[in-house]
């Protein structure tokens, strides 16, 4: 056991879709943290198995692509986004699908999981959201990088909670995981978890620069153990993203920490999940790894944009037979 710190303190989670003890941290446990390894031929080939033996039709499909819809954390993280994008996304986000064929599938009132976006937006999302119980997550900590100074990171956080956001998805920085420095990035991520207060925080690993699989393991274990609600992939700016061979690494990882600890952490792939039987396949992996529970919206959400549109045209093509246009499905 390590050099300790004073993990967070217990709350509970109040999230509008299921109310969940929070993590709660613990000691951060270095033996745990370094007996961590990753067979990566063995997990690419179970995650390279999945796909083929995943495959749900007709009404099935129908029930597991509006399971995807409502887990979506619908996103835009542009420099050109504006008070205008962000209200369409959030009315996008209100009615995510076409009313017909909600009321055709007996799924009127569906909604997304959250909508994500810039500090300078979210009184936007705020104020186009209200009356409803769909959470604003924001991103900080000098997203996408992580590399404005600690200070900077934690007072964004603050003002993000400050402003309205319900979840803060933070950058963990890259470095104290190449360098093995574990006790950095504990230290790092427990500061992050504090300054959120009552706001979920999602730790963003960017999986794609962090070198290994063994190294993914190791780092969601760390941010679990400081606190975080959700681990998370990926920005959606690496040139490598979510993956289903990371995936079930952390997914491992998470089950491993509620074996452990009998806390449950989310999690959400984020970057380049765009297809709506893509998203079966992650929802499958999530069944099979952690079980019912994890497929619920305060435990499991796609980092996305584009994928929603997908969705609805498989929808629309399971009540009519026919694909609709690309064009007639806008995000924002």
């Amino acid at each position: 056991m390590s050099d300790t710190k004073t993990a967070p303190q217990t709350a509970t989670a109040q999230l509008p879709q299921v109310t969940e003890p929070r993590n709660a941290g613990m000691p951060l446990d270095l033996n745990w943290v370094l007996s961590a390894q990753a067979n990566t031929s063995a997990i690419e080939r179970r995650a390279a198995s999945l796909p083929a033996r995943r495959s749900v039709k007709k009404a099935h499909q129908a029930a597991w692509l509006l399971k995807a819809v409502s887990c979506i954390d619908l996103t835009t993280l542009s420099g050109d986004d504006t008070e205008r994008r962000v209200g369409r996304l959030c009315a996008k986000a209100r009615q995510p699908i076409a009313a017909d064929t909600l009321d055709a599938l007996g799924m009127a009132g569906l909604t997304t999981g959250a909508v994500c976006v810039y500090h300078e937006m979210i009184p936007a999302a705020v104020t186009a959201l209200r009356g409803t119980d769909i959470p604003v997550a924001a991103v900080s900590t000098g997203f996408p990088a992580g590399l404005s100074p600690l200070p900077l990171r934690i007072a964004e956080i603050e003002q993000s909670v400050a402003a309205g956001a319900h979840e803060i998805d933070i950058v963990i920085s890259r470095r104290h995981v190449l360098s093995g420095n574990w006790q950095a990035l504990y230290d790092e991520m427990a500061a992050f978890r504090a300054a959120c207060g009552p706001a979920h925080i999602k730790a963003i690993l960017a999986t794609g620069e962090l070198g290994s699989l063994r190294n993914v393991a190791r780092a969601s274990l760390v941010c679990m153990m400081a606190g975080a609600d959700f681990i998370k992939t990926s920005t959606g700016k690496e040139s490598v993203n979510a993956t289903l061979p990371v995936t079930l690494v952390m997914l491992r990882a998470i089950r491993d920490y509620y074996d452990r600890t009998g806390l449950r952490v989310g999690y959400k792939p984020a970057g380049g999940i765009s297809k709506a039987k893509d998203a079966i396949t992650y929802l499958a992996l999530i069944k099979e790894e952690l079980g019912d529970r994890w497929l619920m919206p305060d435990l499991f959400r796609f980092g996305a944009s584009s994928l929603l549109g997908d969705i609805e045209r498989q929808l629309e093509h399971h009540l009519t037979g026919a694909y609709s246009a690309a064009y007639r499905h806008p995000t924002s």
